[in-house]
C-alpha cells in the first residue's frame, strides 16, 4: 500500500534543498550579493508597473484606428491652425443687365391688357408690360382707337407725370380710359367690341412701331363722346385716379 504521508515528507525535503541551492547561486553569482537581487527586483517591478489611466501611454491609439485618429487630428489642426479660420464664399448668380440702348415701347415689344374697372365707374385700365430684352419708354399717353373711330380721344392734362415712364424688361406701365360720362351728359353713346392702342414716339408727332390690340369683353364696352385717357403712369394707383 502506497504511503502518502512518507512520500510527502521526502518530497518537501527535496524541494527545500533545491530552493536553498538556487538562493546560494543568486547571492554569489558575481560577488555583488544582495545588490543584484535588488536590481532584479527593481526590474521586475518596473516591468509590471501599472500605467495610470489618462496617461499618454494609455490613450495613444494603435493600428488602423490610430492612423485614422492621427489623420483627423491633422485635418482639424490644418483647418483651424493658429490663425483665423478661412471662409470660402460662393458668389450668387449674376442678373444680366438689359442689352443695348433703350427703345420706344410699342406693340412689338410689349403686351397690352385692357380691363374694365368697377371703380372708378365707366373706366378701363390699360396695362402695358415690357416683354423685350431692352428698357423701353412709354411716351405721352395711349392713342386709343375703338371700333369705327376717326380720331383719338383727348388726354387729361392734369394727369401728366413729372418723368417719362420707363419700363425695364418685365415691368409694367398703366393708363386709364374714361369710357363715358357718369352723369349721362355724354352723347353718341354706343357699344364697341374692338380696340387698337397706338404708341407715341419721343417727339409726340405721331405713332411709332406696331399697335397693340388688347381683347375687350365679349359683350363689348359702352362709350360716348366724353371719352378721354390719362397719361401713362409708372404705378397703377396713379392711373386709376383719373
Amino acid at each position: 500500500m502506497f504511503n502518502f504521508r512518507a512520500s510527502r515528507t521526502r518530497f518537501v525535503g527535496a524541494a527545500s534543498t533545491v530552493v536553498l541551492a538556487a538562493l546560494s547561486l543568486t547571492a554569489c553569482g558575481d560577488g555583488t550579493g544582495a545588490r543584484n537581487g535588488g536590481a532584479a527586483s527593481t526590474a521586475t517591478h518596473s516591468s509590471s508597473e501599472v500605467v495610470p489611466v489618462g496617461s499618454v501611454a494609455s490613450t495613444r491609439p494603435t493600428g488602423s484606428a490610430g492612423a485614422a485618429a492621427s489623420t483627423v487630428s491633422k485635418s482639424s489642426a490644418g483647418s483651424t491652425g493658429s490663425g483665423s479660420k478661412r471662409t470660402v464664399r460662393t458668389p450668387g448668380p449674376k442678373v444680366p443687365a438689359p442689352a443695348g440702348r433703350p427703345v420706344t415701347c410699342n406693340g412689338s415689344n410689349t403686351r397690352t391688357v385692357a380691363a374694365p374697372l368697377t371703380r372708378p365707374v365707366n373706366h378701363m385700365l390699360l396695362t402695358v408690360t415690357n416683354t423685350g430684352s431692352r428698357t423701353c419708354y412709354l411716351y405721352g399717353y395711349p392713342a386709343v382707337q375703338f371700333t369705327g373711330a376717326q380720331a383719338v380721344p383727348p388726354v387729361v392734362e392734369a394727369s401728366k407725370p413729372q418723368a417719362v415712364v420707363t419700363l425695364q424688361p418685365g415691368e409694367s406701365g398703366y393708363a386709364s380710359v374714361s369710357l363715358s360720362a357718369t352723369d349721362g351728359s355724354g352723347t353718341d353713346g354706343r357699344t364697341v367690341k374692338s380696340l387698337a392702342v397706338h404708341f407715341f414716339g419721343r417727339s409726340m408727332s405721331g405713332s411709332v412701331g406696331a399697335a397693340a390690340h388688347p381683347a375687350l369683353p365679349a359683350k363689348g364696352v359702352s362709350i360716348d363722346d366724353s371719352l378721354e385717357v390719362s397719361y401713362w403712369q409708372q404705378s397703377m394707383d396713379d392711373a386709376v385716379e383719373w
